[in-house]
């Protein structure tokens, strides 16, 4: 019995490997967008597809671009048409002995602009904006001036004969020196208390329009 445990004991058993753990792991596949066809004349070995990757930069630098000019726009063509119903930039330029006569321009927008010598004769300017605006000796004759904003306009040396300023606005220190407004409606105007002493030293006529006297419209004594 020991001799044949000697016997297995000193016996030696055959070797054993252990097989190594390999990780393997597959390859992302190519986007074949930006490869060639096989019939392509790039050389082998290189088959990135240039075209379409200049295209791809093309379309980014395009939309970068655009992007740009929404925030970078001419600041005159913010105002252009100036309103709703104008075709010209009308803010802030200087206008001097533009022609304006029997044109619609309601709610136009002359702000700050020159407009010496202007002619707005019969011209629909019914809420326009005047806002400092410099009109001297402008004509705005027989023009719809309904709730215009004349706030600290110069209006000095113009003829208003038989406008309708119904509702206009004049605040500030709005100038109507030396101008002409015989048959000019002033109803509702808020004017500077010397400001109407001096142009009920100059009023008559009556408005062919509204029919008022152009002295009633100003509250003159």
């Amino acid at each position: 019995m020991a001799i044949l445990l000697n016997v297995s004991l000193s016996s030696k058993l055959p070797p054993f490997s252990i097989p190594k753990a390999r990780l393997s792991f597959s390859k992302p596949l190519p986007d074949s967008s930006l490869y060639r066809n096989s019939d392509s004349a790039t050389p082998k070995g290189n088959g990135i597809n240039f075209d379409h990757l200049q295209l791809s930069v093309a379309r980014g630098s395009f939309v970068a671009l655009l992007s740009a000019s929404l925030f970078f726009v001419d600041p005159a063509l913010a105002f252009k048409g100036g309103g709703p119903y104008g075709a010209e930039v009308t803010r802030g330029q200087d206008l001097t002995g533009k022609d304006f006569s029997g044109k619609s321009l309601i709610k136009q927008d002359f702000k700050t602009s020159i407009l010496r010598q202007a002619n707005f004769k019969g011209a629909k300017l019914l809420g326009a904006s005047f806002f400092d605006a410099d009109l001297t000796g402008a004509d705005l004759s027989d023009a719809d001036l309904r709730s215009a904003d004349f706030s600290l306009a110069n209006v000095t040396k113009a003829n208003l004969t038989n406008a309708n300023l119904e509702g206009a606005l004049a605040t500030g220190n709005t100038s109507f020196r030396g101008s002409i407004i015989t048959g000019a409606d002033f109803t509702d105007v808020p004017l500077r208390e010397d400001q109407r002493e001096y142009l009920c030293k100059a009023a008559d006529g009556v408005n062919p329009t509204t029919g008022n006297a152009t002295r009633e419209t100003l509250l003159c004594n």
